[in-house]
């Protein structure tokens, strides 16, 4: 091993309400804020896994599935309950992008228009 995954960084223009979003989504907590709220950490605890957020700007958020945009990444949230999930995650500020609800998961954006899926 050389090393270990330390986090995982998203782009964004507004990084605590992203990470406020993904907070309230996975059961996280703000962990680190920069203080001028251009560097948001979440995490269950300190030092375990974390998601992170740092402002860009100008920021261009991912169009999915257009390949000349690509999404660069994304999440895989698994749900027990996919309807309740998504009420939830839609209530957040998250939009649907993908119909097809029998493939086993669902894509959504987050509020800076980063797809995520929803799986079950």
């Amino acid at each position: 091993m050389i090393g270990r995954l330390e986090k995982t960084v998203f782009d964004c223009p507004d990084p605590r309400a992203l990470a406020a979003f993904y907070a309230e989504v996975l059961g996280m907590r703000v962990n680190e804020d920069d203080g001028d709220g251009a560097w948001v950490v979440i995490g269950r605890d300190v030092g375990w896994r974390e998601l992170a957020f740092q402002r860009a700007s100008p920021y261009l958020p991912p169009v999915w599935p257009d390949p000349g945009h690509p999404q660069q990444l994304h999440v895989d949230i698994r749900v027990d309950d996919v309807e309740a999930g998504e009420r939830a995650v839609v209530a957040l500020g998250a939009s649907r992008l993908h119909d097809a609800s029998d493939e086993g998961f669902r894509v959504f954006a987050d509020p800076a228009g980063h797809p995520f899926c929803l799986v079950f």
